[in-house]
């Protein structure tokens, strides 16, 4: 996808949410946003809107002599999901479909999102996530694509919505014991994305493969992936894509196979998918 006139305000106001984030002084707000709105007037409308938004996080790290903006943020974001793992994996168990639970609390995590446009209360998202069919439901596509599969990709978006992940990969390995299940995580902190750091803080690597994508950007660019990681993505079986960004980066597909799981919290991407605000997505390309 590139990006669209609407990506530019929100972007914009994501560098005022910035400013709350590290509770910025109003010298230090007014040079970070000042810069940011200076910088997207000069926006390349041939890019995405994570590979635009990715060099402008960099900067505001800077300025606020930081190496991760949302680290707080992150930390809290997963220890509220944390609290809410035994439920979701009794929901599971207790399913007349495993699977379809299992691909629902993987979308109930994508609502852990600091950079859309609409906020969350973690407790109302599961029970409206649960509750919702899916917009646009390429399930039995995907079931029958992992009925096949030997080896899975599965690219993350959020810190605390790892949790999820780990969680619907647990499961799935339970419905597909002889599938090899890969994590891939971002190459470094942009916004609240998660990095190795918060995966091995999960103790991620006893559950499957972790991988480091390289990409510094708030979704997989192929382009920028380091090598090993832009191998595993042209050789695994199936790739199931997380969030926004990442449909938004490989929108459109440079191979088939990919699953897009997410909610759809923006305009922009909503437009691109033919579907509201809030819809829930499972999109198998």
């Amino acid at each position: 996808m590139t990006i669209q006139n609407e990506c530019i305000g929100c972007i914009s106001a994501q560098s005022r949410r910035v400013c709350e984030a590290i509770h910025a002084d109003t010298a230090l707000t007014n040079e970070i946003v000042q810069y940011v709105e200076t910088a997207l007037q000069d926006a390349d409308f041939t890019l995405s809107p994570p590979v635009i938004a990715a060099p402008l996080y960099e900067a505001m790290a800077k300025f606020a002599n930081t190496d991760d903006l949302y680290e707080h943020q992150k930390h809290h974001a997963t220890v509220q999901a944390k609290s809410y793992l035994p439920f979701l994996n009794e929901t599971i168990d207790q399913s007349d479909d495993p699977f379809i639970a299992t691909l629902k609390t993987a979308v109930v995590g994508n609502v852990i999102d600091l950079a859309a446009e609409v906020s969350f209360d973690l407790h109302d998202a599961i029970m409206s996530v649960f509750n919702t069919p899916f917009a646009h439901d390429d399930t039995n596509a995907l079931r029958n694509s992992l009925d096949y599969a030997k080896s899975v990709l599965y690219i993350g978006d959020n810190a605390g919505e790892h949790l999820f992940d780990a969680l619907s990969i647990q499961s799935l390995q339970k419905l597909y014991p002889d599938i090899v299940f890969t994590y891939m995580v971002r190459g470094n902190p942009i916004i609240n994305d998660v990095t190795m750091k918060e995966a091995v803080e999960a103790s991620m690597e006893e559950i499957c493969s972790l991988i480091n994508s390289g990409v510094p950007t708030p979704g997989f660019v192929y382009e920028l992936a380091s090598p090993e990681a832009q191998t595993l993505f042209d050789t695994a079986d199936l790739i199931i894509a997380k969030g926004m960004g990442n449909y938004e980066c490989m929108t459109p597909c440079r191979r088939q196979n990919i699953c897009f799981l997410l909610k759809v919290k923006c305009s922009v991407v909503a437009n691109s998918l033919g579907r509201n605000i809030g819809d829930i997505v499972c999109k198998l390309g």
